[in-house]
């Protein structure tokens, strides 16, 4: 899965049970199902993610899915967002010492880099929040008829179905549960896909985009 970058997986997986655990980034239980629960889950999401885009973690917390994606897909151009300063200094530590020159780590909740982050072509998440509420912060990150990846577990289906709403009033067009990984993890991860059109977010979140866009070029040039 890992490929020439099997040994940096296996050094993410260390410090996923050693500075992860003492951290409390992760639980001491999750230690012995690192590989299975953890990297391969989420590195197979690579399945569905396209070349070359650009893609935004929110909520990264330990990394996961966007540092096993980043190991995978050295052609994406990788932001994981994260709002807690213990995150994002582990985040900026398995960077460096990986080497992921791809990858970026941004402090800050969704909501608050909204116009001052780039949007992206993919957002991914993986355990941060019910989709229609995860939904409000990732899809107005993305460019138009970009897509939110979420990794989700067993009651995908019925999430999707009560967020059909929320998705609608965010402009979201497409919707989708995939279910990918044959051969590498069993049971498969789920993963709940959503395409925006024109308007990611919905015409409210346009205009609070182009007002902050509009705030940071004015003061950068103060």
């Amino acid at each position: 899965m890992f490929g020439e970058l099997f040994p940096e997986a296996v050094r993410y997986a260390e410090l996923l049970a050693d500075a992860g655990v003492k951290r409390g980034l992760i639980g001491p239980r999750e230690v012995p199902r690192l590989w299975e629960r953890h990297l391969l889950n989420c590195a197979v999401l690579s399945e569905v993610v396209p070349e070359g885009v650009t893609v935004c973690d929110v909520g990264s917390g330990a990394g996961l899915p966007g540092i096993p994606l980043a190991l995978v897909r050295p052609d994406l151009k990788i932001t994981l967002l994260e709002p807690l300063l213990r995150r994002t200094n582990f985040l900026q530590e398995v960077v460096e010492l990986l080497g992921l020159d791809h990858v970026t780590v941004v402090r800050g909740r969704a909501e608050e880099v909204l116009g001052t982050l780039q949007p992206v072509h993919v957002v991914t998440a993986r355990a941060v929040a019910p989709l229609d509420r995860l939904a409000g912060w990732g899809v107005p990150l993305l460019k138009p008829y970009g897509e939110m990846l979420a990794l989700k577990g067993d009651t995908a289906e019925e999430e999707l179905n009560g967020a059909r709403a929320a998705l609608s009033k965010l402009g979201v067009l497409e919707t989708e549960v995939l279910h990918v990984g044959e051969g590498v993890v069993d049971p498969l991860s789920t993963v709940v896909r959503v395409v925006v059109g024109e308007s990611p977010g919905g015409v409210r979140f346009a205009a609070k985009r182009a007002k902050a866009a509009r705030t940071g070029r004015t003061r950068r040039r103060r």
